[in-house]
């Protein structure tokens, strides 16, 4: 797995473990590349970003995304969108179809089925030496659904393009106009929806089943 994600991301150093995760839930471990040391570090952070002013951790689960119109001033976000970008890898999600009570699960992907990056923003928080380690953790930028995407939800991750990498990992890159430029035109807006199991409901269940398509549900 780990020779097929360098073959699609910039990795240079890759000190995890790398499997299948068939259902991420909020606060767990996603793959992720953050540039520092001057290189391009494939690590694990945990799924819902924690400022570095926060009290306690619990914020994180309140904060799995970050609206991208907004995050470059909201104080939870702005330091992190200015120094600490990342990707967040992956190659599909699930958002959820229909009215509350009869809502169904599908599967998007990219046209081609291949791996993609969200626009993600990391930061670490301590609590002064109390904790075993550092708290390493992310967000996922989220933009307004593009027309594929409308039927199913008002917005959707923001997904960059290949070309967008460099920059977008780049900390040296502070410029808020440029910065914007890529999240609005360098990505990917153009995904492949499918009806899968209402197994994904549950974060108990994380099986290579959850991403099977299902019979299509009624209109």
């Amino acid at each position: 797995m780990l020779e097929s994600l360098q073959k699609h991301f910039p990795i240079g150093v890759a000190n995890v473990e790398v499997s299948p995760n068939y259902n991420v839930a909020p606060t767990q471990e996603v793959l992720a590349i953050a540039r520092h040391d001057e290189l391009n570090h494939l690590e694990k952070l945990l799924w819902g970003l924690v400022p570095f002013w926060a009290k306690d951790t619990t914020i994180g689960s309140r904060m799995i995304n970050a609206r991208s119109e907004t995050a470059a001033t909201k104080p939870s976000f702005r330091t992190a969108f200015k120094k600490r970008r990342c990707l967040i890898l992956a190659d599909g999600f699930y958002e959820w179809k229909g009215e509350k009570g009869h809502k169904q699960p599908m599967f998007l992907t990219l046209p081609n089925g291949s791996p993609f990056a969200f626009a993600g923003l990391w930061e670490i928080w301590d609590d002064k030496g109390k904790e075993a380690a550092p708290y390493r953790s992310c967000t996922i930028l989220t933009k307004e659904a593009s027309e594929s995407v409308r039927p199913i939800h008002h917005r959707m991750p923001v997904i960059l393009k290949p070309e967008a990498f460099d920059s977008w990992l780049n900390p040296e890159n502070q410029d808020g106009n440029s910065l914007q430029e890529i999240i609005q035109n360098q990505i990917f807006t153009e995904l492949t929806s499918v009806p899968v199991s209402k197994r994904v409901n549950s974060a108990k269940n994380n099986g290579i089943e959850n991403i099977r398509p299902v019979s299509s549900p009624p209109k």
